[in-house]
């Protein structure tokens, strides 16, 4: 209840009640008519409290209908707001995973392709090096004949997961 209402419905409460003791307490007699009145106003008094304290309650019903309609909106923007963090996390989550996922592919075709130099007895006495991006292998280093590029190219080739090859490797003269 409003801190203003209170207040009326308390001053009106305490008229009739000091009307009522007076009307008790006077020692003098007093007519019917007397009586009468001062029933009367003390049932106009009521009356007028108890409507007075009915449209506060029903002020009162409203205003928390109201809170009740803004509690629920508010909690359906925090709902929204938390769904598309959780959305937001679990892509970056997932980003993270391939990314990492794909650097352990990189990192194990490039320990293929040096095994794979590493036994064929053409190129295991060169010193290829042998670098992998997202699947693209690139090899670089001398070779001591075209053929020998071209072998070091098939091999890196065959090994799982590679996608390209940029052969670099350079043909030594003589």
């Amino acid at each position: 209840m409003r801190t203003i209402q209170r207040k009326s419905l308390l001053a009106v409460s305490t008229a009739a009640l000091v009307l009522g003791l007076a009307a008790c307490d006077r020692a003098d007699d007093r007519t019917a008519a007397t009586h009468e009145s001062a029933t009367s106003q003390t049932e106009q008094v009521a009356r007028d409290s108890r409507d007075q304290t009915r449209e506060t309650a029903r002020e009162a019903v409203e205003e928390t209908r109201e809170a009740a309609r803004e509690t629920r909106k508010d909690a359906r923007e925090a709902t929204a707001t938390a769904d598309a963090s959780m959305d937001r996390a679990a892509q970056d989550t997932r980003a993270m995973g391939a990314a990492a996922a794909n650097k352990v592919d990189d990192a194990s075709i490039t320990a293929k392709v040096n095994a794979a130099l590493a036994a064929d007895k053409e190129l295991s006495a060169l010193r290829v090096d042998v670098d992998t991006r997202d699947g693209v292998v690139t090899l670089s280093g001398p070779a001591p004949s075209a053929s020998a590029k071209e072998r070091a190219a098939e091999l890196a080739l065959k090994v799982k997961g590679v996608a390209s090859v940029n052969n670099q490797l350079t043909i030594k003269a003589g």
